[in-house]
C-alpha cells in the first residue's frame, strides 16, 4: 500500500507546482483533505514495532486561524517478542488546530485532540481498543492557493495503560472552497450615445373584442395513490401503504438501494453492498457479513467465531510414571485414548511426544529414560489405536525441565511425566 500512496502524493505535489500560481494563504471557510505517510512508533511495554504509517486527515478552517479536522491512520506492524507474529494498529480522531500567519505561504500551526485506537493481533494476543490524547504541530508550505506541503508531529498518550506513542508524517493538503479575496473592479467604458429616431405614428385604435372565459383547469390525478400527483410523481407504480418521499418514490433510509418496504435488513451500514433483499453479503455463508469477516474465504464445514474466523481446538496429554520405569500405566489408557479421538477426528494434525524425569540418577542416564517413556507412549498411540507414526515424533529432556520441586517427593512424581503437544486443528461445524 505504501508503494501506491508515495508515488500518488508526489505525482499532487507535481501537478499543484505547474499549476498556475494565485494568492497562497490559509482561508476562512475552506474544507480540505489530506492524505500522509510517515512513521509510528510505539511505547516499549507495548512491544510493538516502529514501522510506517499512512492515513488521511480531512478538516474545516473555521476561521483563518482556527480548523478542526477528523483523521484516521493505520500502522501495519509486527510484535518486538516472541514469534513477532503481525499485528494491524489504527488510529481515528479529532485534533483542533491553531494557525500562525495565516495570510503567508509558510503557515506553522499546533494541534491537539483525541481518539481512539484499537490494535488487531493476529493470534496470540487479545485485540486491543484503548482511547488517547495526543498534541503536537507542524507546518503547511502553499504552493498554490489549493495545494500545500505538510509536515506532522504528534506525541500520543494512551489513556489505558499509561503509554506514550509518537507519530511522524508528511504529506499533501488539498484546499477547496472558503473565502477568497475579491477581484478588482473595472469600470466598464462608456455606451455611445443613440441616435434619436422620431416616434411612428400612433395606429388608428381598434375595438376589443373580450376573449372567452378559459375552460376550467381539469383536477391533478394520482394514479397510485400515495400523496404525489402525477405530473411530480417520478415513482408512478408504488404500491398501495408504501410511504414515499416528496417526489413519490419509496422510502429508502440506509440508502442500501433496496426500498425500506422490501428491505429485511433496514440498518445496514453506509457504503456496505447488499443482496436483493437488502442484507450485507455473506460469501461464504458463515453467518458473518462479508463487511465484518476477517476470513472471507472460510470453508462452509468449519466452526467461526464473531469476525468469521475458524475456531481452533486444541487439546493435551499427560501421563505419570513410577521411578526408573518407562512402562505405561493401564490407569492413563482414558486419558491416551482422548488423545488418540483428537488425532483421529482432526487427520491434519501431528503430535510431539516430550518424555521427562526427575533428578534421581545421572543425566545421562535420565535422558536415556526420557527418551524410552516418550517412545512408550508413542508406542501405546500407534499399537493400541491406530495412530500413524509419521504423525508422531518422540523427544526426551531428561530432568532439564522441571514442573515442580525436586527436593519432595510429590515434586518428584510430578516431574516424572510425558505430555503430547497436539497442534490445534480446525473445529468443525
Amino acid at each position: 500500500m505504501k508503494q501506491r500512496i508515495v508515488p500518488g502524493l508526489l505525482a499532487l505535489a507535481a501537478i499543484a507546482v505547474t499549476a498556475a500560481p494565485t494568492l497562497a494563504e490559509n482561508r476562512s471557510g475552506a474544507g480540505y483533505i489530506s492524505p500522509f505517510v510517515g512513521g509510528y512508533t510505539f511505547d516499549g511495554a507495548q512491544h510493538l514495532k516502529t514501522r510506517p504509517t499512512f492515513g488521511l486527515r480531512g478538516g474545516y478552517n473555521l476561521d483563518k486561524n482556527w480548523a478542526a479536522e477528523l483523521l484516521f491512520g493505520y500502522v501495519p506492524t509486527k510484535q518486538s517478542r516472541g514469534q513477532g507474529n503481525d499485528a494491524d494498529a489504527y488510529r481515528y480522531g479529532l485534533d483542533v488546530l491553531y494557525n500562525f500567519m495565516p495570510d503567508s505561504a509558510l503557515v506553522p500551526f499546533l494541534a491537539v485532540g483525541g481518539g481512539a485506537s484499537t490494535i488487531d493481533h493476529s493470534e496470540g494476543v487479545s485485540d486491543e481498543h484503548e482511547q488517547y490524547v495526543n498534541y503536537g504541530g507542524g507546518l503547511k508550505y502553499f504552493l498554490t492557493d489549493n495545494f500545500a506541503l505538510r509536515g506532522d508531529v504528534r506525541h500520543i498518550y494512551m489513556l489505558g495503560p499509561e503509554n506514550h506513542n509518537f507519530e511522524y508524517t508528511v504529506g499533501l493538503n488539498y484546499l477547496f472552497g472558503g473565502e477568497r479575496p475579491a477581484p478588482a473592479k473595472v469600470a466598464a467604458p462608456p455606451e455611445p450615445p443613440k441616435a434619436v429616431e422620431p416616434p411612428p405614428p400612433a395606429p388608428a385604435p381598434k375595438k376589443e373584442i373580450a376573449p372567452p372565459p378559459p375552460p376550467p383547469a381539469p383536477a391533478p390525478k394520482d394514479t397510485d395513490g400515495d400523496g404525489v400527483i402525477d405530473d411530480l410523481d417520478k415513482c408512478p407504480d408504488t404500491p398501495a401503504g408504501v410511504k414515499v418521499d416528496s417526489v413519490g418514490c419509496p422510502l429508502d433510509t440506509d440508502k442500501d438501494g433496496v426500498y425500506d418496504y422490501l428491505d429485511k435488513c433496514p440498518g445496514t451500514p453506509a457504503g456496505v453492498k447488499v443482496d436483493s433483499v437488502g442484507c450485507p453479503l455473506d460469501t461464504d455463508g458463515d453467518g458473518v457479513y462479508d463487511y465484518l469477516d476477517k476470513c472471507p474465504d472460510t470453508p462452509k464445514d468449519l466452526a467461526v467465531d464473531a469476525k468469521g474466523c475458524p475456531e481452533r481446538i486444541c487439546i493435551t496429554l499427560g501421563v505419570q510414571f513410577d521411578t526408573d520405569k518407562a512402562v505405561v500405566k493401564p490407569q492413563y489408557n482414558d486419558e491416551i485414548k482422548k488423545a488418540a479421538d483428537f488425532l483421529k477426528e482432526y487427520p491434519d494434525a501431528t503430535a510431539v511426544i516430550e518424555g521427562h524425569t526427575d533428578s534421581v540418577g545421572s543425566d545421562a542416564y535420565n535422558q536415556k529414560l526420557s527418551e524410552r517413556r516418550a517412545k512408550a507412549v508413542m508406542k501405546y498411540l500407534v499399537d493400541k489405536f491406530g495412530i500413524s507414526a509419521k504423525r508422531l515424533s518422540a523427544k526426551g529432556f531428561g530432568e532439564s525441565k522441571p514442573i515442580a520441586d525436586n527436593a519432595t517427593e510429590e515434586g518428584r512424581y510430578k516431574n516424572r511425566r510425558v505430555v503430547a503437544v497436539i497442534d490445534c486443528g480446525m473445529k468443525k461445524r
